[in-house]
């Protein structure tokens, strides 16, 4: 029987042109190896829907985009025997990255036929899932405030986190992480799957997809002079080692918050309520992670 693979290419994903995609993909996928068939969504949630009329039809459903968009086909084919696949195309990429999928087009797609496949924990926030990392606090207000800008890149996002970490007040947490409770004061509260968000900017630089944990990383008020100390730490894989860093590891995570406000799934922002219930679905996603992948 002919394997067969779904390409589902998010147009807008990372404000990057994808007209060329098809064409990569018919010049360098293996054709001996996995059969191409190639769609392109439109508009929020189409992604999802095409695959979860993919899942068990196709034994490999490949993302072309960005995170939200590996969210919104992850989300589809979790749980199923459906293999996803990811082309990058986005500002951050955290899962690709952390996985070793090359950021380079062509290599990406090559990487489909020589990768390995595995499988991945996943998690759930009230029910949604998320599969690299999901936050409340700054990230998710700058995910909710960067969702409205019209300049995308990592150089945006970094003028825009400057601009608004002066005036931002960090939040009192209640955590219950596998039964035993908290209460902590944070600038930001990272629910962490993999080590990173993207753009090789490590939270919780230990962190493992297939460890059956989350990684609770709370990052506690600091003074303002030391945010670039924090995001040179989080380059370097050290954030672990700043006072102001605390990683808690668990499985099922209660969050209680005095106020309503954002969170965020893999960076897409949607607003919530003051709780929030996390639970991690061990080994749940089947993914071609890059071949030098450990």
């Amino acid at each position: 029987m002919e394997r067969k693979a779904l390409f589902i290419i998010n147009p807008i994903s990372g404000g990057k042109k994808k007209d060329g995609v098809p064409e990569l993909i018919e010049k360098h996928l293996d054709a001996k190896l996995l059969k191409p068939v190639i769609v392109f969504s439109d508009g929020v949630a189409h992604a999802t829907q095409i695959a979860k009329e993919a899942a068990g039809k196709f034994g490999t459903v490949v993302a072309v985009g960005g995170d939200g968009t590996v969210n919104e086909i992850a989300s589809a084919i979790v749980g199923s025997d459906t293999a996803l696949g990811i082309v990058p195309f986005g500002s951050g990429n955290g899962l690709s990255r952390f996985l070793h999928i090359p950021m380079d087009t062509v290599k990406a797609i090559e990487n489909l036929t020589k990768g390995k496949t595995i499988s991945i924990d996943s998690a759930t926030l009230n029910g949604k899932a998320f599969f690299n990392m999901a936050g409340m606090g700054f990230d998710a207000h700058i995910a909710e405030v960067f969702s409205h800008n019209k300049k995308r890149g990592f150089i945006s996002y970094i003028k825009m986190s400057l601009k608004e970490v002066i005036n931002y007040k960090p939040q009192v947490y209640q955590l219950e992480i596998d039964g035993k409770h908290y209460e902590r004061e944070a600038f930001m509260l990272s629910f962490a799957n993999s080590s990173q968000y993207g753009n090789d900017a490590h939270v919780s630089p230990h962190a493992s997809v297939q460890d059956g944990l989350l990684d609770v990383c709370i990052i506690k008020p600091f003074p303002l002079w030391r945010f670039l100390e924090l995001a040179m730490r989080m380059m370097a894989k050290t954030a672990d080692k700043s006072r102001y860093v605390e990683i808690i590891r668990g499985r099922q995570v209660h969050v209680k918050r005095a106020l309503p406000g954002p969170y965020h799934l893999d960076g897409e922002p949607h607003m919530g309520g003051t709780e929030a219930k996390i639970e991690l679905l061990p080994g749940s996603l089947k993914i071609i992670a890059g071949n030098d992948f450990v």
